[in-house]
């Protein structure tokens, strides 16, 4: 099986079991986790991602942020002479442009594509998880940069952190993958070979507190809000800190930054 197909066929067994009942969308958006790592990320400048993309931007640039949330990977660029965020959320995009001067296409990669501007740095965090077909995807964020794509992503798929809860309430073994060693996979089927590196992200809170936490990660667990407490208590038997709360079901600490120079991909 090719890569990209086991990858399709990977993101498409996190589907919820039929027989498991859902009294809310399990599909949450936390997006107070999103402005808390924008705003976190423009004090602690950390990592991989925002070291390579500042590299190629050099001494100025333009950016081109997709599934850009509140800004974590483009607002921090000091060198960005103009930003451009693409993101399906209209309040994650009002977000950005509160914290920086940027038009702003709401919608889909890459079906927005044609309205967006062809840039020096194409930047894109934490969004590959949530995409089956990744060609068309990574075609077109190449064709929009003329010096580097960076791609930042969690080392594996980020509901694997949820797995022992899966476990412990319904009894159900949830899947392990993909992870970013399948994406890199997919680009070398896709005729590029990525620079990746491996780095961790210092540990903080991502949600304001942790009742906030258990309400995330009971709808995440297709739970009624009288199992609340249950999840709760379960959250500090798997050693979650309720004083720095993290995103279960998020990016997490272990991260990964894949990276390219642009080139046709047929």
């Amino acid at each position: 099986m090719r890569a990209l197909d086991r990858w399709r066929d990977s993101l498409a067994a996190w589907a919820i079991p039929a027989d498991v009942g859902q009294p809310e969308s399990p599909w949450v958006l936390p997006r107070e986790v999103f402005l808390r790592r924008c705003d976190r990320q423009l004090l602690r400048r950390e990592g991989a991602s925002l070291r390579l993309a500042e590299e190629a931007l050099g001494a100025g640039g333009t950016v081109l942020d997709i599934g850009a949330a509140a800004g974590a990977a483009s607002i921090p660029l000091r060198a960005a002479t103009s930003l451009t965020a693409v993101d399906d959320d209209a309040e994650l995009l009002a977000e950005f442009s509160r914290r920086a001067e940027a038009s702003t296409v709401l919608g889909h990669w890459p079906e927005v594509a044609p309205s967006c501007p062809v840039v020096d740095v194409v930047v894109c965090g934490h969004v590959v998880y949530n995409v089956p077909d990744l060609g068309p995807f990574v075609a077109a964020m190449t064709a929009h940069a003329r010096r580097l794509v960076v791609v930042e992503t969690a080392e594996r798929h980020p509901l694997t952190s949820l797995n022992p809860l899966w476990r412990h309430f319904h009894g159900i073994e949830r899947p392990t993958g993909p992870t970013a060693d399948d994406f890199a996979d997919c680009l070398r089927e896709l005729g590029i070979e990525p620079r990746v590196e491996r780095w961790s992200r210092a540990p903080a809170a991502e949600h304001a507190d942790f009742a906030s936490l258990v309400e995330v990660t009971r709808r995440r667990l297709c739970l009624p809000g009288d199992r609340a407490s249950e999840v709760d208590r379960q959250l500090r038997v798997l050693g979650v800190d309720p004083d720095r709360p993290p995103d279960l079901g998020s990016s997490g600490d272990d991260v990964v930054t894949l990276s390219w120079r642009p080139r046709v991909i047929h």
